[in-house]
């Protein structure tokens, strides 16, 4: 059973030593522990301390592409690199390294094919009260949206069975922690959260600069992949905004007309008419969607064949 353990990083030369050191060497159940550095366009020392402190495997991403990126290329990599469990943790040691060992168990136990580390938000001292708010509120939106029982929405600390990384797909150029969570409940492999430990801090968060717009982009991922992986649903939910008022206001006119009094009331009909017509073509438009739907379904059914063919050939 190989364990590698993926650190995306990005000028982290004064961090990333803390976090290697740091590293279990042995766990229970894994048989061989590799660590694999994704740079992503880092331009200090990052990869010379990642080298002398015995870091073999590498991903070089030429020029920075965004944490997304270098997530999915450290899971491409890990696979060639054959690795049975791969656990993402950040370059700045936020996550306490002891648990991964806590991380990977669901997994080894044949419990869960992605496991999220969920972090104590409310005892983090770093954390401002407002970012403690959005990140409790944040994952409880993702919880209604995804149909999972996310604790930790935002945590990039993580475990992914062989399965798992197989099955990833990112679209988002920001961040991977959303939507791996949707297309987790979309793919049926099942998410299991258990609690973690943090680190103090050693610098500022280099993905949240801004909380309104680390909010904003957050918003965006979640309804984006919300119509790529329950495009009907969203569709029809549209749809029925529109239709049930158009629905009442007809209801309405007819009440007024048949009472007599339904020349006055045109208006009324005019505008129920365009409501449930745009209601009619938003509802076709789900049922297109989730002819699309099934369709990308089999595409990435046909990807991850070729993907284990082509693991199978190197």
């Amino acid at each position: 059973m190989k364990l590698i353990i993926q650190i995306p990083c990005y000028n982290e030369e004064q961090a990333l030593p803390v976090t290697l050191n740091a590293l279990p060497k042995h766990i229970e159940g894994i048989d061989e522990i590799e660590v694999l550095v994704i740079d992503d366009g880092s331009k200090d020392k990052t990869v010379e301390i990642a080298k002398q402190s015995g870091v073999k495997n590498f991903v070089d991403m030429g020029h920075n592409c965004g944490l997304a990126k270098a997530f999915i290329a450290g899971i491409k990599k890990s696979l060639q690199l054959g690795a049975d469990v791969i656990v993402n943790t950040d370059a700045d040691n936020q996550y306490c390294a002891d648990d991964i060992e806590k991380l990977i168990k669901p997994i080894l136990n044949k419990e869960a094919d992605i496991v999220i580390g969920t972090r104590p938000v409310s005892k983090i001292k770093h954390f401002s009260l407002l970012k403690k708010f959005l990140q409790k509120l944040g994952s409880g939106v993702m919880r209604i949206i995804s149909s999972t029982s996310v604790e930790d929405a935002p945590s990039g600390f993580r475990a992914f069975s062989r399965n798992a990384a197989l099955q990833l797909n990112i679209f988002d150029n920001y961040t991977y922690t959303l939507e791996t969570i949707i297309q987790a409940k979309a793919k049926g492999l099942q998410l299991v959260c258990v609690p973690v430990n943090v680190n103090p801090d050693l610098r500022e968060s280099k993905l949240v600069k801004n909380v309104f717009d680390y909010v904003r982009r957050s918003i965006f991922t979640m309804i984006r992949m919300f119509i790529i992986y329950r495009p009907f649903r969203f569709f029809a939910i549209l749809a029925g905004l529109f239709f049930i008022p158009g629905a009442l206001l007809a209801l309405r006119f007819l009440w007024f007309y048949f009472s007599g009094s339904g020349a006055g009331h045109i208006q009324s009909l005019i505008l129920a008419a365009i409501l449930i017509l745009t209601g009619v073509q938003v509802g076709v438009i789900a049922v297109l969607s989730e002819l699309f739907s099934i369709n990308r379904k089999i595409l990435e059914d046909v990807q991850n064949r070729l993907k284990q063919q082509d693991l199978k050939k190197n």
